[in-house]
């Protein structure tokens, strides 16, 4: 199943400095986490809002139950905010064989 996924991460104050060393590692550890998810299929396809830390996704998982593991597995997830869309394929999409 796919969902439209977007994500918006809202550190708190003690983690809005672009220097801070823990905001840092939170967010090589998001990349290298995200990266997982993007080479074992979950993460279809992503895209960031520039200037923010906020992305669009479309994320593929067989239920919801397993879509929110997969969203809670990132080690941002405490101080995101996700919206989750799921999608059905179009008749144009089916017709065409995409």
């Amino acid at each position: 199943m796919r969902f439209l996924v977007e994500i918006r991460v809202d550190f708190p104050p003690d983690l809005r400095d672009p220097s801070s060393e823990r905001r840092g590692k939170i967010l090589a550890a998001e990349l290298d986490r995200g990266l997982e998810l993007r080479r074992d299929g979950v993460i279809e396809h992503i895209w960031r809002v520039p200037g923010a830390l906020h992305n669009f996704g479309v994320w593929q998982a067989a239920d919801a139950t397993a879509l929110h593991e997969a969203i809670s597995s990132l080690p941002a997830f405490p101080w995101i905010e996700a919206r989750v869309t799921p999608l059905a394929d179009h008749p144009i999409e089916i017709e065409l064989g995409s």
